[in-house]
């Protein structure tokens, strides 16, 4: 029987690192989102998977980088609330290594997109949930979604890459579909 499968947001993360002038690397990760999951427990193979991340929510313990990360220069927030994720097809590697693709917008641009993710393990938790545990990686170039904004440095290269380093740690409690 397929089960739907909840976002434990208190026990889950989205995060991204980026590099700046060239040289070191600026951490950040987004605090509001919602992770949907449906499919058969056994079989992942036909699982779908929904992530909508509310973009103004974007934290990289800098709040003028965060106002600046807001605005039209890169998510646009005011026309772009959400970035969306949504499943197209969640193949095994073994092992319990997944390659998890489907179409992601941001900023109103789609292009599909493939991420590493990997199944941690599933437990009861002391109240008799049944929870679920994965982490992934991957990463995107911001320019093709539109996030070009950007200053050349005077000794060569850019103060932002356009290279997006992201992972996540997503820990699911089970319910029945």
């Amino acid at each position: 029987m397929a089960k739907t499968y909840q976002v434990d947001p208190a026990h889950s993360t989205i995060n991204f690192t980026v590099k700046h002038m060239m040289i070191s690397k600026v951490k950040g990760e987004f605090k509001d989102f919602h992770v949907e999951a449906n499919g058969q427990p056994d079989d992942l193979a036909n699982a779908r998977v929904n992530v909508t991340i509310k973009a103004a929510s974007i934290d990289t313990n800098n709040s003028d980088r965060d106002n600046h990360l807001r605005s039209g220069d890169f998510f646009d927030v005011e026309q772009h609330e959400d970035i969306v994720f949504e499943s197209t097809s969640f193949r095994s590697k073994g092992g319990g290594e997944f390659e998890l693709t489907g179409n992601l917008t941001i900023r109103g641009t789609t292009r599909e997109e493939t991420f590493e993710v990997e199944y941690e393990g599933s437990a009861k938790d002391p109240w008799g949930n049944l929870k679920h545990a994965f982490t992934g990686d991957g990463s995107i170039n911001r320019e093709d979604y539109g996030l070009t904004w950007n200053q050349a440095l005077e000794a060569g290269g850019v103060l932002v890459d356009k290279k997006v380093k992201f992972d996540f740690e997503l820990q699911f409690t089970e319910s029945e579909a």
